[in-house]
């Protein structure tokens, strides 16, 4: 036991709950890999589009849904796909979770999704799980004081934030949609690759599996988006806020926290301050 821990659970119950984060993570993208590969009588798939999306995500929730209830019905749990309930709201722990992040990527036989399990305490990240089912790889981590540590199951190698700073960095960004202040965004941070691809919990796997160095998203995202994301990143010393600098606190109200910056410490000051003369900061939906 750390002394200093400024949470009560002891080491074996993080690991407990550690290891059950990424054996549902990983159950649930087994189950969406699973549907996808499904056929019908004629040996089309079963389901496309948007069929194969709600179908995805409503199992993938159900199962997860089925799994904390059994295992920690004490504790809170916010869901993409399940009717909000106050209830979390007094609960201590509580798990947020994204059964299908990327549903789009996910439904056009894409690998740029993933499934989020994350476990926070007191508003804050605990531990979590990053599957990325269509990858083979999950990522994992626990970020609670004195007990920080992350791990890959899979092929690759993680990348802490206390890594060397490219030059030009490559910026993870939306495939589908670049906002007007991106420009200035990126030319301000030395005009480096945009690296474009779907889901919250890819692009940030993208930085700590080394594929990109930067990663800004203004406005949309929910606490279950960015949450166990966040978790690892935070655990493997990456600067984890929001546009302006704060940071992120969970298990709140209304899960719509909106932005989201991850960087290495080193640039983080950078990044903030070109945020603030490029546009990102104006008050308009992009």
């Amino acid at each position: 036991m750390i002394p200093t821990m400024s949470h009560p659970m002891s080491a074996e119950t993080i690991e407990s709950d550690l290891q059950f984060a990424i054996t549902i993570a990983k159950s649930a993208g087994v189950r969406a890999m699973a549907l996808r590969a499904e056929t019908n009588k004629e040996g089309g798939a079963r389901w496309e589009g948007k069929m194969l999306a709600d179908v995805g995500d409503q199992a993938c929730d159900g199962y997860l849904q089925g799994a904390l209830f059994g295992r920690h019905e004490a504790d809170g749990v916010l869901s993409e796909e399940t009717r909000d309930s106050a209830e979390r709201l007094s609960r201590e722990r509580a798990w947020i979770i994204d059964p299908l992040d990327g549903t789009k990527e996910y439904s056009q036989l894409r690998e740029d999704w993933a499934v989020h399990v994350a476990l926070t305490y007191k508003q804050e990240c605990a531990l979590a799980a990053v599957d990325l089912p269509a990858q083979g790889r999950t990522l994992w981590a626990v970020c609670l004081p004195g007990q920080e540590r992350a791990g890959l199951l899979g092929g690759g190698e993680l990348v802490r934030g206390d890594s060397a700073v490219p030059e030009a960095p490559r910026i993870a960004c939306s495939r589908s949609h670049t906002p007007p202040w991106m420009e200035a965004f990126h030319d301000g941070m030395g005009g480096g690759e945009l690296v474009r691809a779907g889901s919250v919990g890819n692009k940030v796997a993208l930085l700590l599996l080394g594929e990109a160095d930067l990663y800004v998203h203004k406005v949309g995202l929910k606490e279950w988006d960015t949450c166990a994301p966040e978790t690892i990143a935070r655990a493997l010393g990456w600067h984890v806020c929001k546009l302006r600098g704060e940071e992120h606190r969970y298990n709140q109200q209304d899960p719509v926290n909106h932005e989201l910056v991850i960087c290495r410490p080193a640039v983080a000051e950078k990044v903030v301050e070109i945020l603030a003369s490029c546009g990102a900061l104006e008050d308009h939906r992009s």
